[in-house]
């Protein structure tokens, strides 16, 4: 027994070196990884306050936060030198909220203002028209509404209305961009995001006739499928129909009920039967019949002289 004890005791304290020493091997690989992959941040520049659109960048709405080094936005500033350099002012045409990173594509130029051109999408245009209280839907237009565009213009002696354009955007009313109060407010211009080619139209609609605008909710869904042209013989009450442009179709007549009529007709008359000719009876004539033994002749008497 105590043979055995031993051999035991013996195995038990090889299988503990064993597997202390494979714990110290799993530990010290762990921590070999964690070193290597140690991470490194840097500093980035982030709205300390609310920046909205216009306003200068400055000490007081900017600090610096620490970002992973590997994860650190294109365009971020890791200096405020970097971000405003000395005597050039610096303002935000893109509007940014706290701790959101300072990008170089939301800030002006260098020693520039804020301009409605750093809005534009690639590829369109800024492009203004003349409103008034009336074609601006008394004001209630604002800045980033969605709007579609109508001409009224004589064509042919006679006063037509189109839709010029649809679904675009109003970048400003006279020189406000922002329409921050959300206030209604009479503009005398509206600035519009277009095409080249639509920019072409407004200039040209605006000498061949006069522009409204429309307000629209957003959405390409919303546009109209089939334009249709109105003139003064559509001035009607319900000319529109379910919000889309057709002409109104007049009710038809109803139809009259043909009635079953009975046919008359004449009384059928019986085919005629056909008429046998029958041969003129002989006259009557006296006639004597003799018999000589079994044959006999007929022999006529009288009727001589008549």
């Amino acid at each position: 027994m105590r043979r055995t004890t031993l051999i035991a005791l013996g195995a038990a304290i090889v299988l503990g070196l064993f597997a202390v020493y494979l714990a110290n091997v799993f530990l010290t690989s762990t921590e070999k990884k964690a070193e290597a992959q140690q991470v490194t941040f840097t500093k980035v520049a982030v709205a300390a306050v609310p920046l909205e659109y216009g306003t200068d960048i400055g000490p007081q709405n900017v600090k610096f936060v620490d970002y992973p080094a590997s994860s650190v936005p294109p365009g971020s500033f890791s200096q405020y030198a970097q971000l405003a350099p000395a005597g050039k002012r610096r303002v935000v045409i893109r509007g940014m909220q706290v701790n959101e990173p300072i990008l170089a594509y939301k800030l002006g130029g260098e020693g520039l203002g804020p301009s409605i051109a750093y809005q534009l999408p690639d590829g369109m245009r800024a492009a203004a028209v003349g409103i008034n209280r009336v074609s601006g839907v008394a004001g209630f237009v604002q800045p980033n509404d969605t709007v579609d565009v109508l001409i009224t213009r004589d064509v042919g002696g006679r006063s037509i209305t189109d839709v010029l354009l649809q679904n675009i955007r109003v970048i400003a009313l006279d020189q406000n961009a922002t329409g921050a109060d959300g206030k209604p407010a009479v503009a005398q211009t509206a600035t519009l995001e277009v095409t080249p080619t639509d920019a072409q139209k407004l200039a040209l609609s605006q000498q061949a006739g006069q522009l409204s605008l429309v307000l629209r909710k957003p959405g390409v869904e919303q546009n109209i499928p089939a334009i249709q042209t109105v003139d003064a013989n559509d001035l009607r009450y319900s000319y529109y129909s379910a919000g889309v442009n057709q002409r109104p179709v007049l009710a038809a007549a109803p139809a009259q009920v043909r009635r079953p009529v009975a046919r008359v007709s004449a009384p059928r008359r019986p085919a005629p039967r056909p008429v046998v000719r029958t041969a003129p009876a002989a006259p009557p004539t006296n006639n004597v019949e003799v018999v000589r033994g079994t044959k006999g002749s007929n022999y006529e008497v009288g009727g001589y002289g008549s």
